[in-house]
């Protein structure tokens, strides 16, 4: 904190965004990823989502800079450029993204839990979801009480992160073995991963989902006591995450093979280290992550009202969101949120949903979102809109908006059909909200080309809500 009363320095702004990306991700790397790549295939999929999300991040920081009226975070961006129906999509999006992802840690957490207590298995058994439900209403109950995550909570969590991480890396640097690493560079004594392609595309959404909340800094920028530290922030922030997750996932290649890290049961950075120093090594990260996803699941709740709340504000969504309890809560996007959660943990038991499968599904539903930032970011530089007397700036953003644009196209495909079609079912209901919204402030509900993609979403909801039933499609 600097002496400008509540305006952030540069190191405060780089621990937002570090707190907000390292949640439960990090410690599952090495199983997630294993189960769909090899070594070199791991080693490419990191090249390709450091220049990608490097590039995100300099639209976000571009997009607050020359865009300050924009405060809504990523789905201000989409309706500045697209329209009201892909500015609602990407809020919508955003919104289940963080939901999903909430499910996706308690499943986590418990599937920890389940290390010292088997009753609580992988964390999708009956007493695992009971516990779960437990924890969600408590968690609920407190933030209707205002209490908003303080400082001391927020410091403690960061800390419980971060020093097993390190000590993580440390211990394996040591451990590493070379022959262990080299022995299947393209994983071709395991047919199942497929191609090197393949195996790179089959990890991608893993790599997304770890960087979630790499627009943490720009969504902090109205605070920065210097503007321009947002951006060194956001680029700080996203070099010293990249930095863990790689020494973390290339090191753990090196102490046992990709099928013997497949195996593993999550959070997979546990059995590493037990595999190394033994069974206090284990309850270390165990600890340090239980604490971990604790801080995280209250600071996303938070935010998962937050998006409802603000999006109310603007009409993007229904007045009812906009409804604050006495202590400045947004009471019924809290509800509405923690009921949802409430609804797929009980989904998991039934169909036996995995912290991986969640995770998938949470991070296609943020590729929307994240997708129509970068388009926006290019769309300002090809018009030359805010751009009057920067010739050189307006080149290079071309080019950065242009590669973001690229990626986020291309994580769409990497994510395969699959993920598209159960995002679409989840995309459709939306438009309920949409109506309702549209209604109160006395507008047409869509535009013509509106219902062209709305149309598109409805069919592959129904395609998707087929598949289901079928079984050709599963959560």
């Amino acid at each position: 904190m600097s002496d400008t009363p509540g305006k952030l320095r540069l190191g405060a702004l780089v621990a937002l965004v570090v707190g907000s990306m390292i949640g439960g991700g990090i410690f599952s790397l090495p199983q997630n990823m294993a189960a769909s790549a090899d070594v070199g295939a791991v080693l490419i999929g990191w090249a390709i989502t450091a220049v990608g999300m490097l590039t995100l991040a300099f639209v976000f920081q571009t997009l607050a800079n020359r865009k300050p009226d924009l405060d809504g975070g990523v789905y201000a961006y989409a309706k500045a450029g697209f329209g009201d129906y892909m500015g609602f999509s990407s809020a919508w999006g955003y919104w289940i993204s963080a939901w999903l992802g909430n499910v996706g840690y308690f499943v986590l957490l418990f599937s920890t839990l389940g290390y010292f207590f088997p009753i609580f298995g992988e964390g999708n058994t009956p007493a695992a979801i009971i516990g779960a439900s437990v924890l969600l209403w408590a968690v609920h109950f407190l933030v209707l009480r205002g209490i908003k995550e303080a400082a001391f909570i927020n410091l403690v969590t960061t800390v419980a992160k971060v020093v097993p991480l390190i000590l993580f890396i440390l211990i394996a640097v040591f451990a590493f073995k070379l022959d262990i690493f080299t022995s299947d560079i393209w994983g071709l004594k395991n047919p199942d991963l497929g191609s090197v392609m393949d195996q790179v595309r089959n990890m991608m959404l893993v790599t997304v989902w770890v960087f979630i909340g790499i627009e943490g800094a720009s969504i902090f920028s109205s605070r920065a006591e210097k503007r321009s530290d947002v951006g060194k922030a956001t680029v700080i922030g996203f070099i010293t995450v990249l930095l863990l997750l790689v020494l973390v996932n290339v090191l753990s290649l090196g102490i046992m093979t990709q099928p013997e890290l497949a195996k593993l049961q999550n959070p997979s950075m546990a059995a590493v280290l037990e595999h190394v120093v033994g069974h206090w090594g284990a309850v270390l990260i165990s600890v340090g992550l239980i604490i971990s996803l604790l801080g995280a699941l209250l600071s996303w709740v938070l935010l998962c009202a937050e998006i409802m709340f603000s999006a109310a504000k603007d009409h993007t969504m229904p007045a009812f969101l906009k409804k604050e309890n006495a202590n400045h809560v947004p009471v019924n996007a809290l509800w509405l949120t923690n009921a949802m959660v409430q609804v797929f943990l009980v989904i998991t038991l039934f169909s036996a949903s995995t912290y991986l499968s969640l995770i998938y599904l949470a991070t296609s539903m943020i590729l929307v979102p994240y997708l129509w930032s970068a388009a926006y970011g290019l769309l300002l530089a090809v018009r030359g809109e805010t751009y009057e007397n920067a010739l050189a700036e307006r080149k290079k953003d071309l080019i950065i908006g242009g590669i973001a644009l690229i990626y986020a196209v291309w994580l769409l495909y990497a994510g395969g059909l699959k993920y598209l079609l159960l995002s679409a079912l989840l995309y459709a209901p939306g438009a309920i909200f949409f109506a309702k919204a549209k209604r109160e402030t006395g507008q047409q509900v869509f535009t013509s080309i509106e219902k062209v993609i709305f149309a598109a979403v409805i069919i592959g909801a129904l395609v998707a809500a087929y598949g289901l039933y079928d079984g050709f499609l599963t959560l």
